[in-house]
């Protein structure tokens, strides 16, 4: 558990819609709660959307902060969900209430570090700064994904997960 910090204003942006305060308004409803639940919707979402699987998922958010609970299968999923919702333009902090289920059959719990991209990183400088090795970046590649589609595509203010070598 933990709170995790992201650049507020990078990231994939889900909040743009023009079509919020409409919904509010034919509800009749409180603006800022329909927008707040719709925005729980879209979330949700893109950690479905990636295939990640959890557990009594659930979610808060508060302003820039969403807190996400549930249980996930590894701590691989897990900080994958974190990156998945930190990486949302207008979500600073991501509240961390996951559990990592360990069975007898589990690796050992190993967290990744997360790196913030700089202007003018590539998963090469990015893998040659932690490695020792610029060939090493489909290592980080395929530790991000599915949320990064190409190794080519990444942006200042991402956060990556940079795993250990085994």
């Amino acid at each position: 558990m933990g709170l995790f910090s992201f650049l507020k204003n990078a990231g994939a942006n889900l909040f743009k819609s023009k079509e919020e305060p409409k919904v509010a308004e034919k509800t009749g409803t409180d603006s800022a709660e329909v927008i707040r639940k719709q925005r729980i919707i879209l979330l949700k979402g893109i950690v479905e959307s990636h295939g990640l699987e959890v557990q009594d998922f659930d979610l808060d958010l508060h302003a820039d902060q969403v807190t996400v609970y549930g249980q996930v299968a590894s701590q691989e999923i897990k900080e994958k969900v974190i990156l998945t919702l930190g990486n949302v333009a207008g979500i600073a902090t991501v509240d961390d209430r996951l559990s990592v289920v360990q069975t007898e059959t589990s690796p050992p719990v190993r967290e990744a570090q997360f790196h913030e991209v700089k202007k003018g990183d590539t998963l090469s400088k990015i893998a040659k700064n932690y490695y020792g090795d610029a060939m090493k970046y489909p290592v980080i590649f395929e530790a991000n994904k599915p949320m990064l589609k190409s190794p080519d595509l990444i942006y200042p203010g991402q956060v990556l997960r940079i795993p250990h070598l085994d």
